[in-house]
């Protein structure tokens, strides 16, 4: 029996209710090499700057997985795509299309394993690709191999920054994007020439992501499934006792509805130790609020970054000590596996490097890095058989069988991409 979280005292605004709101519809990741635009990209659709970490700020380069929501408009007059209720152009009316979420994803190669767990998130993406660098560049490859792995199949490509650059140079780098393209799934995907900088097309892109990443259908009938990519304490220092709120999972909701006074289960969960043992022990706590783009609900449905407001423990959330876990309704969730058997598809070259290594078979012993749903973990190899092999994880996993999972190998200093698996069980 799972254990339940002694209650925190929570502030009255935790179960505040809207009867209305616009929830956004579908999770658009934004990929590609760092600094390449993701980012600027972000707060130019949706007026907030998506690295709001300190060490972020510091770096100047994504580390999180950002969130930003962005509400799609088109002009009744002039029918310029834009976001806001205003057309800028010749200031008509605008007729609302759709709000959409955007995943701004780390590009620094370091960050692969929270690339990788943004993607299982995404319903389509958008690539950045500078046009005053070389393309590809190495995780331009990386992120576009991971979503080809991850099943992601409506993709736009924009070439940022031809404002920085002749127009000659634009046009080649244009050429090389092409025929980068035309090497995998995604030879067909548009590719929008902007400068996110200078707000330059972003009309045109805001026209090819209406018109090629459509919301998908929802099953909302089936149980709750959400997969937490976050989870934090907002609580101050020194805020006084009656003002104290419990602990925040962030992420995205896969199918069925949440709803305010649900009792959800978490797993793997708390890890506990007996007798010089860890495990992993389920927990169950209540939903006091919901949240999804700053609004206030009583109840989700899939679509967008979502926020659920618990009775945790803040201890137990915070710096996001359960990300990589699944949420739903209590008894509902898949299993909690600590090992696997995978059924191995491993491509011909390593992805993400700028040396062109070959892929080796598995190695008995081995660490590999696994991203399973949300959770990244590492699986040490114990056997091998043909196209497949069992391993046995650091960090337990909650997964269904015949749930994809990537597979990276360490090569050099960093894990890099090399295939994925199929749980067997």
């Amino acid at each position: 029996m799972a254990k339940k979280e002694e209650p925190k005292k929570t502030s009255k605004e935790t179960k505040k209710k809207v009867t209305k709101f616009n929830q956004p519809e579908i999770n658009i990741g934004l990929i590609g090499h760092v600094d390449h635009g993701k980012t600027t990209l972000t707060e130019r659709f949706s007026g907030k700057w998506a690295d709001t970490h300190s060490e972020e700020i510091k770096r100047g380069i994504t580390i999180r997985l950002g969130y930003a929501d962005a509400e799609f408009s088109i002009c009744e007059k002039c029918k310029l795509y834009v976001v806001g209720e205003k057309c800028p152009k010749c200031e008509g009316k605008t007729k609302f299309l759709r709000k959409v979420s955007f995943v701004d994803a780390p590009g620094h190669e370091s960050l692969m394993a929270t690339m990788l767990a943004g993607a299982t998130m995404m319903d389509g993406a958008i690539l950045l690709v500078s046009a005053a660098e070389e393309c590809p560049q190495p995780q331009t490859r990386e992120h576009l191999m991971a979503l080809e792995i991850m099943g992601v199949k409506n993709v736009i490509v924009v070439q940022n920054k031809v404002d920085i650059v002749k127009e000659d140079q634009a046009l080649k780098n244009y050429e090389q994007i092409k025929t980068f393209l035309s090497k995998t799934k995604f030879k067909d995907a548009p590719i929008i020439p902007i400068s996110a900088q200078h707000n330059i097309n972003i009309d045109l892109l805001i026209q090819a992501i209406e018109e090629h990443i459509k919301t998908p259908k929802r099953d909302n009938s089936k149980s709750p499934l959400m997969f937490v990519a976050r989870s934090f304490d907002i609580n101050k220092p020194g805020q006084p006792p009656k003002k104290l709120v419990g602990g925040i999972l962030g992420g995205a909701l896969t199918q069925g509805k949440l709803k305010v006074g649900d009792t959800i289960e978490i797993k793997p969960g708390r890890e506990v130790e007996k007798d010089g043992r860890k495990n992993y022990i389920p927990i169950q706590t209540e939903i006091t609020g919901l949240k999804s783009g700053g609004d206030n609900t009583d109840e989700l449905s899939p679509g967008g970054s979502i926020g659920v407001l618990t009775l945790l423990d803040p201890g137990i959330v915070k710096s996001d000590k359960l990300a990589g876990s699944v949420v739903g309704l209590s008894g509902k969730l898949p299993p909690v596996l600590r090992s696997l058997k995978l059924e191995t598809h491993l491509l011909d070259r390593v992805v993400g490097s700028k040396e062109d290594i070959d892929v080796d078979p598995i190695k008995l012993k081995e660490p590999l890095m696994l991203n399973v749903n949300s959770a990244a973990t590492v699986g040490v190899v114990t056997e091998i058989g043909k196209d497949e092999f069992d391993c046995i994880l650091k960090l337990p996993v909650c997964a269904d069988i015949g749930a994809r999972v990537t597979i990276s190998r360490r090569v050099g200093a960093r894990f890099r991409l090399i295939g994925f698996g199929i749980i067997k069980e």
